[in-house]
């Protein structure tokens, strides 16, 4: 039983200090959550519960910044947005073309005499 309590004591104190390691290497724009300093600490003060909250929550994956989590709005049309281009984009030919389909269904149900549409209620 000793001999499981130190090599677990061993490979919690080997995880933390890799976690503390790889707090202090890590450039601060992939801390997410608080600042670097609090993540250092965070993982310093708590050993291994810390590390991880760490690796959990507080690192962003490679690639990624804590800028790029952030909510970003839907396209609204501006060519200047920082999202524009985002959204599918039709010509303006394809939309008088869906129109003219959507009418002529439109029509076709109103010669029919459907009685189905929420439209046609006596």
């Amino acid at each position: 039983m000793a001999r499981f309590l130190v090599i677990g004591g061993f490979l919690a104190a080997v995880f933390w200090v890799f976690s503390i390691v790889d707090c202090i290497v890590q450039p601060a724009s992939r801390h997410r959550g608080v600042s670097k300093g609090v993540w250092i600490a965070i993982v310093v003060v708590i050993p291994v519960i810390g590390g991880v909250l760490w690796f959990a929550i507080g690192r962003t994956r490679r690639g990624h910044s804590a800028a790029d989590e952030r909510y970003l709005p839907l396209d609204d049309g501006d060519p200047g947005h920082a999202n524009a281009g985002s959204a599918r984009r039709i010509s303006e030919a394809e939309q008088e073309r869906l129109i003219k389909e959507l009418q002529d269904e439109l029509a076709r149900l109103d010669e029919r005499g459907d009685t189905d549409s929420p439209g046609s209620r006596p």
